[in-house]
Order: structure tokens, then sequence, then C-alpha cells
């Protein structure tokens, strides 16, 4: 069984405010578990949120021709 975190948790874990998750359950981009009148967030939720959502830089190849200005 995954570890249900609270919206405070996982705000903590984001470095957010407690909106930020509030919004994103509001708007089912996250999934949740409603606990009677609790809300709870799985934390494979949280790790599957910020896996889908990172971005990777990207890699430039060098070039030896440089522009004179």
């Amino acid at each position: 069984m995954d570890r249900l975190l609270t919206v405070q948790q996982v705000a903590e874990r984001l470095g957010t405010g407690v909106r930020f998750p509030r919004r994103l359950i509001e708007e089912r981009r996250i999934t949740f578990v409603k606990v009677g009148r609790h809300v709870r967030i799985p934390e494979q939720a949280v790790k599957a949120f910020v896996d889908a959502n990172t971005v990777e830089p990207v890699v430039l190849r060098p070039t030896g021709l440089r522009r004179v200005a």
C-alpha cells in the first residue's frame, strides 16, 4: 500500500503553497483519494506528477566555427 500524504505534505515536497496541490486536485491533474471529507494524495502520484512534468535540458553540440562580431 502506498503512503497517503496530506495536501500540506505534498505542498512541502513540491516546495509550493497549499493552493497549488489543491488546484491540481480541483483540475483533476493528480490522483487523489477521498477518505471521508479528507483528501489524501498517494506518494506515488506525487512522484508520477513530477516525472511527467520534468523537462530535460537541451544539449547543444558545440560547433568549431564562431561568429566574429
